[in-house]
């Protein structure tokens, strides 16, 4: 997730709805020694009938084994009678190579069961290892009817504007803070949360502040300052949890070693004197790819730094590969980066990419190699309409990536893309956000988008549309208190 400038991204976690939007999503088995679950899609069904939906399992390069699947329905219309019931064929499957291998998941019904969107959750297990992916059952008369149902309750998130940190949740279609949240902080600039959702991180004048999560209420406590460094501007808790990261407008890249509970941890030390080619960091521009081994720091008009990381080295961040991502049109900057859910891209928002003085922004894509990257040949760069592209989304499949841009004199626009590893596709409609968007994020159920405008205080959510497969639909807008720093959301 890319954050914008001094208004950092605020968008963040809400499933408005309870039932089913679209669950393309699969889990964050992005590890070469794990695997994903994908699916084809949600499942349309007539009472009485039986419907069905693909599941794939990915392995990753180093991944063998047996994996072990099993679905069950984990939500379902209110008082249901006789509901739908689900059943998987094979029951396991066994990766060998990296081939892919797949299971028909069956979503089963009566005359007598009761209409309605279905949520069913797969799963799959090899030893320590535990992946999902949710698909939707729309049980209906209607042929063309979608998985939909009445505004519910989104994940947790936080928004960090530069005075405070407060979180919040969704509930029929408005935000409401939760209580024991809200913080009054001094000149913040960045935000991080640690990939299990226990704690997060508040970069400010300050320095580097601990809040731990309570997992039920989502209430913050706030720790003291752990790591002193008041000039941060782009923050990253690694995959292992292990080290904060913290790209510093000093100049510098720094690992600060953390337990798992977010503190400081003593018995190692923290490597800060690895250099930057800038200190033009931009704010919320760094991004470290799934399986930990590559860093990427928007670093403006010197391009984009990228840095290997080893989480069990005693000096995590390694020498820069020597290859700076630098902004092909004179004033260019490098404003957002990301990186793929499984590892395989990255993606580096721009400005002035091309001359054209109301439509110069730009998306890159990077293949990702051994030590180095390439970036996809047709086209280069991909071309959203606006003047720059300030926030990057990739789905939490791997399948889409959205691109936040602005707009010269007007409200922000999201394009959509399809994702293969050798090209993106344009999905055919954009949607509108507010004046200069500059965060994206998916919620905690993979259900919606949310994004965050810096001019006002506007935030949209979005939901994925029935008939074209990740395609955004306009669904709330809403206010926060102020403008936002940056946001975080709770992850599944």
């Amino acid at each position: 997730m890319k954050i914008g400038k001094w208004a950092r991204v605020l968008l963040a976690a809400a499933p408005l709805l309870a039932g089913c939007g679209d669950f393309w999503e699969a889990p964050g088995g992005t590890s070469s020694t794990s695997f994903t679950l994908t699916n084809s899609g949600n499942i349309n069904v007539s009472p009485g009938a039986t419907g069905n939906s693909t599941i794939t399992v990915t392995p990753g390069s180093s991944f063998t084994g047996t994996v072990t699947l099993s679905c069950s329905i984990t939500s379902a219309p209110t008082s249901a009678t006789s509901p739908a019931t689900c059943a998987l064929s094979p029951t396991s499957v066994t990766i060998s190579s990296t081939a892919t291998e797949s299971t028909t998941l069956t979503a089963s019904t009566t005359s007598t069961t009761t209409t309605g969107a279905y949520k069913i959750q797969v799963t799959g297990v090899s030893g320590s290892i535990t992946e999902s992916t949710t698909v939707c059952a729309e049980v209906s008369t209607s042929s063309s009817a979608t998985c939909s149902s009445a505004s519910g309750t989104s994940g947790n998130f936080y928004i960090l504007g530069s005075t405070s940190i407060a979180g919040y949740a969704i509930n029929s279609g408005t935000a409401t803070t939760l209580s024991g949240s809200s913080y009054t902080l001094t000149g913040a600039s960045a935000v991080a949360m640690a990939p299990s959702g226990d704690f997060l991180y508040v970069a400010s004048t300050s320095g580097l502040t601990l809040f731990t999560i309570n997992s039920s209420t989502g209430a913050l406590t706030q720790g003291g300052v752990i790591f002193n460094d008041q000039l941060a501007q782009a923050i990253q808790v690694d995959p292992s949890s292990n080290w904060l990261l913290d790209a510093s407008d000093d100049g510098t890249l720094k690992a600060y070693p953390i337990t798992s509970t977010g503190t400081e941890d003593t018995s190692r030390s923290a490597q800060t004197t690895m250099n930057l080619t800038s200190t033009s960091v931009q704010p919320g521009g760094i991004a470290i790819s799934p399986n930990g081994a590559l860093i990427a720091v928007a670093l403006g008009t010197t391009g984009t730094e990228l840095f290997p990381f080893t989480s069990g080295s005693a000096s995590p961040i390694g020498s820069p590969y020597g290859k700076l991502l630098s902004p092909y049109g004179s004033g260019g900057a490098a404003v957002a980066v990301a990186m793929d859910p499984q590892s395989r891209l990255l993606y580096v928002g721009e400005t002035v990419a091309f001359s054209s003085s109301t439509n110069s922004g730009a998306l890159r894509v990077y293949s990702i190699g051994t030590n180095s990257v390439t970036e996809l040949t047709y086209p280069k760069p991909y071309a959203p309409a606006g003047t720059g592209v300030h926030a990057i989304l990739p789905a939490a499949s791997g399948s889409y990536v959205y691109a936040a841009s602005w707009q010269s004199g007007g409200a922000g626009e999201i394009t959509g893309y399809s994702v293969s590893t050798s090209a993106l596709t344009a999905l055919s409609t954009t949607v509108a956000t507010g004046t200069q968007p500059v965060g994206l994020a998916e919620d905690s159920n993979d259900s919606y988008v949310l994004a965050v405008s810096t001019s006002g205080t506007e935030f949209d959510a979005y939901t994925f549309d029935s008939t074209t497969t990740g395609q955004l639909d306009s669904s709330l807008t809403g206010t926060t208190a102020s403008a936002p720093v940056a946001i975080v959301a709770v992850p599944k």
